[in-house]
């Protein structure tokens, strides 16, 4: 995968992409990550990439002109995405979908947002990390990295727990422990060192269940739907 995001702040990259599983994975050019300054677009002898808005408001704009200068100097195919508190929520599924991608482009927006003719001229998709607003793009694109990096194949040596995590199934994860067995006077539960592993799997879906009932009932009436179309 070749990643290429537009930024203010190139210094910002790879940040902690640089680090544990994707920082190896870069390293074994699985993907390639490369920071473009939006700045070096800008015409006149300030370099400036923001103007105020038509209409009245506070803060400011990237300019149209510029950033559609860098857009074409750098994007080739490929999804091209701007981080956007207004775009739609990042999901697993198109997380994976991503990382199948052989190019991928992010603009990371400043200030109050960009001239809304960029989303008209380009074929921009906008994702939201979730119901809040950072000061730029740049963090919402580093954490959209992080969970897309894990999926191109071969970044994670054991790909079966991909398939256990959350939201893999439509289901929050269930508790895991490890060793000591008794800690703090808290024991594991019993049925996870039986050794059946038919009882193990049904405690598991129990425990996915109960804390997606009582901690994200939007995901469980999604789980519910689907389950139902299946049968």
């Amino acid at each position: 995968m070749n990643i290429t995001c537009l930024t203010l702040f190139p210094e910002m990259f790879p940040g902690f992409l640089g680090y544990s599983l994707a920082g190896k994975a870069m390293k074994e050019n699985l993907f390639s990550l490369r920071a473009v300054n939006i700045r070096d677009y800008a015409t006149d002898a300030y370099k400036t990439v923001d103007d105020v808005p038509f209409g009245g408001s506070a803060g400011m704009l990237m300019k149209a002109d510029v950033l559609d200068a860098a857009i074409k100097a750098n994007y080739t195919s490929g999804p091209l995405i701007y981080m956007s508190p207004r775009g739609q929520t990042l999901t697993q599924k198109r997380v994976v979908e991503l990382a199948h991608e052989e190019n991928v482009t992010i603009i990371c927006g400043r200030f109050e947002g960009i001239d809304e003719r960029i989303l008209q001229s380009w074929p921009i998709e906008e994702i939201s990390i979730g119901d809040f607003v950072l000061s730029g793009g740049e963090p919402a694109a580093l954490t959209m990295l992080d969970a897309v990096i894990r999926y191109i194949p071969h970044v994670l040596g054991n790909a079966d727990s991909l398939a256990e995590e959350s939201f893999a199934n439509g289901l929050l994860e269930y508790p895991q422990y490890t060793r000591p067995q008794v800690w703090n006077g808290l024991s594991v539960p019993d049925v996870l060192v039986s050794g059946h592993h038919k009882n193990i799997e049904n405690w598991r879906k129990e425990q996915s269940i109960q804390l997606t009932k009582e901690r994200r009932p939007d995901l469980w009436k999604a789980y519910e739907a689907s389950q139902q179309k299946k049968g």
